[in-house]
């Protein structure tokens, strides 16, 4: 046995590849057969008509893009501000590329950090030492790590009011941990080479609870300051709360009380512990928090059960990157001593191996408990967690509503953040009512527990469709020859297979998704893919049709899109749409693949996080390895037009496709800069807009650290107006 004091830090880029389909040709080959010759024929002349067809401009607004956000029903949750425009141009300087240690803003505005990783939420609690000598469980109280996706409740009179300002609750994810920053030991681990496979490497216990308490989410009640500039935590608050992967979550919707979700820990199947790498997040239009589970791949380990478990059952798990003798990434949070455990099961429950009789004696079906939308209701501090399992399993990214309207379904739209994998749709049964708003958990279990799940298929010509993952239609039955599907509990469970099994369209990494409030149409930005174009499986496409070397760089889609569509009729329920490519990312000097014509105010790579501020801003945060040798990640601004107001163009790998007007200062531009080695993530808005809130994941050097240390730490940065006026209020008319 060999003890190692392993440097390396838990990777946060590894992206789980377990997509063995060939949909993609599905989708096109018959397409390509018929149109590829002469759609190159015509090159970068051909004309809109004949690229779209005859398809109509769906789902926008026949208002100017400088209209006022009304006073109505349709942004529910999110505050109307009377006269309040979107700008019409961006007047501020942009911010330059920058990779040094500090975080730079826009001329105007000031930046600064608070609630960094470890800050505590109650009294009692030492504040962060940089020895990082804090206990495992006193991080049941302090902020967590690798902050990520959040949101902004206003608070009045003990009550959610998304008008009030003064005074709120601000709610955030953390995604993952930093081991080598958070334990004393760095990232520590007992060798053992021979024990099984998957416990090969054994961690101590003290650090697993550490990095258990520092993932989930934190609510931190804020007030503003004196000085009418920002907020500041309200200490020892009753709202102030932390939901970790050891809190107890239920399970609803139509997978509650399934075979495939029944534990040692809950043989009845309707609940489970942990909600575990929280990534994107969203607001339900009633105003509740809805998060996300995405890499949950990553803290289960799989040894040898194959035998154990039927075809199907291997075959679901393999879908979701959990081969045998997987220990799982770097958490490896099942591998300390029974002994060291305080309670039962503390560190099995992330072994997925069957080896009971039976799944009420093991946590076989542990891993199938992650991987939903989970809502949290931050202003019932007793509530627990409602995993939401009619809306699929899979990496959720984040999850964005459509505008609501009273007496129709509420929509939501949901990306799986890995390569080659699918863009989804939820249409609740219940119709909205604007008397839920307010409604809390009651309200979700309305219109979250029961609905149709949808993936998405975009077609060359540039139109797309939405199929149903409902067991018994589409294919979706016991008949099914890789994997059987006796229900909907599996169809829900296993949503990637159904959603092969559908013809679903492989896309580069779907990330966040945000909705236009202006136009109503979906965004969503797909980070990168390197596969695309390079192997057979992920052949470029229209919707994604990027393949290309760029210098030393393997070819692959490096630098990612955001693609954008519009629904039939403006309806979000509707079952097709029509879509084109908003912005193709890219080095300003990488001409043959600059398709948006940025330049180096505004060139960007790898978006990631997707926000639309009330009044119609969209916000694009990066998180990059690509062009990090120039600029670290950032933060732009821009003024989306709509669906179709560009062109057809073909790039550099022969693919025809459709691309929005091009890039210029006016319509998109660069805000913010993080410190080097950053990720940008995470965004939120004060409802006056007056306070603009980010998050900063692994900062490469000192930022953060105390004064005088040398931890960096992940963080919160705020940002006002030097003037105390509202974000962006120079470019309004």
């Amino acid at each position: 046995m060999t003890l190692l004091n392993n440097k390396q830090p838990l990777a946060h880029e590894v992206v789980e590849d377990s997509n063995p389909t060939d949909n993609i040709d599905f989708q096109t080959i018959i397409s390509r057969r018929l149109n590829r010759r002469s759609i190159l024929k015509g090159g970068t002349g051909l004309t809109a008509a004949a690229f779209f067809g005859a398809l109509p401009l769906v789902g926008c607004s026949d208002d100017d893009d400088s209209s006022p956000i009304k006073n109505t029903d349709n942004n529910a949750a999110i505050p109307a501000q009377g006269d309040l425009k979107r700008p019409e141009t961006l007047k501020f300087t942009a911010v330059a590329h920058s990779t040094a240690e500090t975080m730079s803003v826009a001329a105007g505005y000031k930046a600064e950090m608070i609630l960094p990783l470890g800050t505590p939420l109650i009294s009692g609690i030492d504040d962060w030492k940089d020895n990082r000598e804090q206990s495992a469980e006193s991080f049941e109280w302090r902020m967590g790590d690798n902050h990520d996706g959040m949101w902004f409740f206003g608070k009045k009179g003990g009550a959610y009011d998304a008008k009030a300002a003064e005074n709120g609750l601000l709610v955030m994810n953390h995604e993952y941990v930093n081991s080598n920053e958070l334990s004393p030991f760095g990232y520590y681990v007992i060798q053992d080479n021979n024990a099984a496979p998957i416990f090969h490497n054994r961690r101590l216990a003290s650090d697993v609870r550490r990095e258990v308490n520092c993932h989930g989410v934190a609510v931190v009640e804020m007030k503003r300051r004196a000085d009418g500039m920002g907020y500041e935590m309200v200490a020892d608050s009753k709202y102030n709360r932390r939901l970790t992967s050891s809190s107890t979550a239920q399970l609803t919707g139509p997978v509650a009380g399934s075979d495939l979700v029944k534990t040692k820990f809950d043989p009845t199947g309707f609940q489970t512990r942990g909600i575990n790498n929280n990534c994107g997040a969203g607001l339900s239009p009633w105003g509740t928090y809805l998060t996300t589970e995405e890499n949950f791949l990553g803290v289960f380990a799989r040894g040898q059960d194959a035998s154990q478990l039927s075809d199907g059952q291997n075959y679901g798990r393999e879908r979701y990157g959990a081969t045998e003798d997987f220990p799982g990434w770097e958490y490896l949070w099942h591998t300390p001593e029974a002994k060291d455990a305080k309670i039962a099961d503390e560190f099995s429950r992330w072994d997925m191996t069957a080896v009971g009789t039976s799944a009420a004696d093991d946590y076989r079906n542990g891993f199938n408990t992650f991987g939903y939308i989970t809502e949290i209701d931050p202003f019932d501090q007793n509530s627990m967690p409602q995993k939401r399992t009619a809306l699929g399993r899979f990496a959720h990214e984040n999850c964005a509503y459509a505008p609501v309207e009273q007496g129709k379904p509420v929509v939501f739209y949901m990306g799986d953040d890995a390569r080659g994998e699918y863009i989804y749709k939820f249409v609740s049964k219940a119709t909205w009512s604007n008397s839920d708003i307010g409604g809390g958990l009651k309200a979700g279990d309305k219109y979250l527990n029961d609905g149709t799940l949808y993936v998405a298929i975009f077609n060359e010509d540039g139109s797309g469709e939405w199929k149903a993952l409902v067991h018994s239609q589409n294919g979706l039955d016991a008949s099914n020859t890789v994997l059987p599907f006796n229900g909907q509990d599996e169809v829900l469970v296993f949503a990637r297979a159904a959603a092969d099994v559908v013809g679903a369209t492989k896309m580069d990494r779907p990330e966040w998704v945000s909705v236009s409030p202006m136009t109503g149409e979906v965004y969503v930005t797909l980070t990168n893919n390197k596969y695309r174009g390079v192997r057979e499986d992920q052949p470029v496409s229209a919707s994604n049709p990027r393949s290309y070397q760029a210098g030393e760089k393997a070819a692959g889609n490096d630098n990612g899109h955001i693609i954008r569509w519009a629904e039939a009729g403006g309806d979000h329920a509707a079952m097709s749409f029509e879509w084109d490519i908003y912005l193709f990312a890219t080095p300003y000097d990488l001409t043959a693949e600059n398709l948006s014509q940025l330049n180096d105010s505004n060139d960007l790579s790898s978006p990631d996080g997707l926000y639309f501020d009330p009044r119609g801003v969209l916000w694009i945060q990066t998180d990059d390895g690509a062009y990090t040798d120039t600029s670290s990640c950032m933060l732009l601004a821009a003024l989306p037009g709509k669906v179709s107001d560009g062109t057809a163009i073909t790039t550099s790998a022969g693919q025809q496709t459709r691309v929005g007007m091009p890039a210029s200062n006016d319509n998109i531009k660069r805000f913010f800069v993080g410190p080097e080695g950053c990720e940008v993530t995470g965004i939120t808005m004060a409802p006056d807009f007056k306070t603009l809130f980010i998050n900063i994941q692994h900062p490469g050097n000192t930022w953060g650290a105390i004064a005088g240390g040398s931890t960096p730490r992940s963080a919160t940065v705020m940002i006002t107006r030097e003037d105390g006026d509202v974000i962006l209020a120079e470019s309004f008319v």
